[in-house]
């Protein structure tokens, strides 16, 4: 039963705050746009050295799991 209790405090505390519209949510289209513009910059280095980043990863895989 206490769990119940404290299942239900923190839901209507949890409405309470949204209803008020907390300041501190934060800003979604702000870390949108985070979101977005690190994975056209992810793209913008893989596309280009692509070959070299693969390259790379797979020698050091290699001396790696070779290295036992």
């Amino acid at each position: 039963m206490r769990a119940y209790a404290l299942l239900t405090a923190a839901l209507h505390a949890w409405m309470a705050r949204l209803r008020k519209g907390d300041p501190e949510r934060g800003d979604v289209p702000g870390w949108v746009m985070i979101t977005v513009m690190t994975a056209a910059l992810v793209l913008a280095i893989l596309i280009p050295f692509r070959e070299a980043i693969v390259t790379a990863v797979t020698n050091a895989l290699s001396s790696v799991t070779s290295a036992q």
